[in-house]
This record gives C-alpha cells, sequence and structure tokens, in this order.
C-alpha cells in the first residue's frame, strides 16, 4: 500500500473518532498562543495552561513581557521546565514584535520563525489555530506516529513536515496535526501502545505492535 493510499484511510479514521479538533492551548490573543506554544516545548499542555492562566492576568501583551524582568517571567514559567531559556525568549520575542512587526504576531512562517524561541512546529500551530493558514505541525507525537504508520522513514522533524504534506491533503494538515497528537495521547504512547484497542490496527506496518494488552 503506497503512503499516499493509507494515509487517506487513516486520514477517514481519525476524523470519524476526532471530529472536531482545537488546540487545548489556553488564549486569547495570537501572541498568548505564541508564548504558550513557546512554553510547551518539554511540557504537557496541561502545565501549560495552568500557567499561563495565572501568568496572562498580569502579564498579557508583548508590551507587559518586554517591560518585564526574565526573572519575573521565570517566576510564572518555572514549572514549565527549561525556563531560562523559555523566559530570555519570551522577552526577546516580545521586543521584536513590537520593534518589527507592531506587537502584531506576523501571518507567515517565514517571518515566524525569524522571532527568538520560535522554530516551525510553533509556527505552524500558530499559523493554524489562529490565522487558519495551513501548516504540518509535527511534535513528538506526530513524529513517532507518521514513522508507525509507514507515512515516513525520515527522524527529522522538517523532512517528516514536508513527507506529511506530500500525502495528507492541504486543507487538512492542521486538523490532521492535531488529531495525530490526540490519537497519541489517547492510544499511540511512546512506551506503551494500545496496539489491540488501535483503530488504525490493520493499516498500521509498525512491525513493534503489541499484540496483546
Amino acid at each position: 500500500m503506497s503512503p499516499k493510499t493509507r494515509a487517506a484511510k487513516i486520514l477517514k479514521i481519525l476524523k470519524e473518532r476526532y471530529p472536531v479538533v482545537k488546540t487545548p492551548l489556553f488564549h486569547e490573543t495570537p501572541f498568548q498562543l505564541l508564548v504558550a506554544t513557546i512554553l510547551s516545548a518539554q511540557c504537557t499542555d496541561n502545565q501549560v495552561n495552568k500557567v499561563t492562566r495565572v501568568m496572562y492576568q498580569h502579564l498579557k501583551t508583548p508590551e507587559n513581557f518586554a517591560r518585564a524582568r526574565v526573572k519575573t517571567i521565570e517566576k510564572y514559567i518555572r514549572s514549565t521546565g527549561f525556563y531560562h531559556n523559555k523566559a530570555k525568549n519570551i522577552k526577546s520575542c516580545s521586543k521584536v514584535l513590537l520593534e518589527r512587526h507592531g506587537g502584531q504576531v506576523p501571518r507567515t512562517l517565514e517571518e515566524l520563525v525569524k522571532l527568538p524561541g520560535v522554530g516551525r512546529k510553533t509556527a505552524n500551530v500558530v499559523l493554524g489555530a489562529v490565522f487558519d493558514i495551513p501548516g504540518m505541525v509535527v511534535d513528538t507525537h506526530v513524529g513517532r506516529i507518521s514513522q508507525r504508520l509507514g507515512l515516513t522513514t525520515n527522524t527529522d522533524p522538517v523532512k517528516i513536515e514536508f513527507d506529511l504534506m506530500e500525502v495528507i491533503p492541504e486543507r487538512e494538515w492542521n486538523e490532521f496535526s492535531l488529531r495525530l497528537i490526540f490519537f497519541g495521547r489517547e492510544i499511540c504512547s511512546a512506551r506503551k501502545p494500545k496496539c489491540p484497542e488501535c483503530p488504525l490496527f490493520k493499516l498500521c506496518p509498525w512491525p513493534d505492535k503489541l499484540l496483546d494488552k
């Protein structure tokens, strides 16, 4: 079965299982989603939401973060991990947004990835969730599952992104990424996937599938 044919069948099943999907990261503005997505690196969405719901009561805008001391930002985000780098990036990102973009979040991947702390994954999350611009988000779930499902043989996130873009229709990119993420959390975990109850079991060529519970 070709990757494109397998992808179409996988897409159909995932759409039935997760008919409505949207980013679980709490935000009220594009900028707040950008910050939340930076914080989500090596951290669960639930933990990020706990942090941002408190932090956004005090720091909400690029102006707020640009003026804040790094130590103040660190105080709020400590529990997300790697908080020294994240705090520096968020402050720097806020300054760049004010200096070069009038405090507005850019609407292109090319401009977004030039911001401190923003890679292709973060940029695609923001583009899809806020601006409804097609983008394929490749996080650890998407990378792992797309390999297991035979949709890519690559391990580099950027190469995986382009492999998936070839076999998934552009209009489905944003939601396909989210569906794979939800599927990874529910069924196809890294250490102990629930293969026997997986709706994609027959389509999955992964040689290490678990055959019993």
